[in-house]
């Protein structure tokens, strides 16, 4: 009884460090995408910046995935892909640098706004 409570915690604890890792893949290739100058109109940070913050944190989830256990290291680094992904991508992403999911070329529902 006690292995089968083992073996279910190891597998949920790797699903967790795959998500992690998925989350720092997608804030990275997100952030690459993205223009510089989008940043600075933003009034956020540097691209340079985030791009070291969420490298950081997808090579930390990346290394981990093999330990099955995120740790402390691990939790900064989802903090910080999610503090990109939650607060930086939305006021990047008005000012261009790839296309947007349902992007009506600013037209609303009832006409262009």
């Amino acid at each position: 009884m006690l292995d089968l409570l083992n073996n279910l915690q190891n597998g949920v604890l790797l699903l967790l460090g795959v998500l992690a890792f998925g989350l720092g893949v997608w804030a990275l290739v997100d952030c690459l995408r993205r223009p510089a100058a989008a940043f600075v109109a933003a009034g956020k940070r540097t691209k340079t910046f985030w791009l070291v913050v969420v490298a950081v944190a997808t090579a930390i989830g990346f290394i981990s995935l093999p330990f099955a256990n995120l740790g402390l290291l691990g939790i900064l680094a989802v903090v910080g892909a999610a503090v990109y992904l939650a607060d930086v991508r939305p006021a990047v992403r008005q000012y261009g640098g790839g296309p947007r999911r349902g992007d009506r070329g600013g037209q609303g529902p009832y006409g262009p706004w």
